[in-house]
């Protein structure tokens, strides 16, 4: 049975060298693979997935309006598909990722989403969220904060370094440090608001 598959990260794990690596793997073996990275995500030219060691793929871009299942199931009329890969999987919709389960169910081609959970307020992207609810296997890929302890969150900084507590969600670029929960202080950049109480 093809599955869902959500490999998430904080910032700079090496999400996309992982996917890359995979679609080697697979086209190393004679099987073919489609890439898609969003469109938003231009980085490195549109329509291209890189590394920061340097690997780089040709991938088909994809907007928050895009039909999925439709794009693949139209992909594999021409060629056989035998795993799909996506980056940058927070910016998937709530309506792609049910696409991405269809393709898993009705099309039975596997899907590998790879992406970051939470924005620099510690709040989940929409795309992670439903991946998180719907993929049947979760792979975290580790990273390291400053202090040493796990990274889980992504903290953003401006350009000359200060944190970033206010802006927009989405803001594409390299300006991003992974953190612990406790160095990204969670209370300060959350959205909820919570006071701690005085305790004896």
């Amino acid at each position: 049975m093809a599955k869902l598959y959500f490999y998430y990260s904080a910032m700079n794990a090496g999400k996309s060298t992982t996917l890359l690596q995979s679609a080697h793997n697979y086209r190393e073996r004679g099987m073919n693979t489609l890439l898609f990275t969003p469109a938003l995500d231009h980085r490195s030219g549109v329509g291209r997935i890189s590394s920061r060691i340097g690997l780089s793929h040709p991938a088909m871009i994809f907007q928050s309006e895009d039909d999925l299942f439709l794009m693949v199931a139209t992909k594999r009329r021409e060629t056989p598909i035998h795993c799909v890969l996506i980056d940058e999987a927070q910016f998937l919709s709530p309506k792609q990722v049910l696409q991405l389960t269809l393709i898993c169910d009705r099309l039975g081609i596997p899907v590998l989403c790879y992406g970051i959970r939470t924005d620099f307020r510690g709040e989940p992207f929409e795309g992670s969220k439903y991946l998180l609810a719907w993929a049947e296997e979760l792979i975290e890929i580790k990273t390291i904060c400053h202090s040493g302890k796990k990274a889980t969150m992504n903290a953003r900084i401006d350009q000359h370094g200060n944190r970033v507590w206010a802006g927009e969600q989405i803001d594409i670029g390299h300006h991003y440090l992974a953190m612990s929960r406790k160095e990204f202080d969670l209370q300060k950049a959350s959205p909820i608001r919570y006071e701690l109480p005085e305790l004896e």
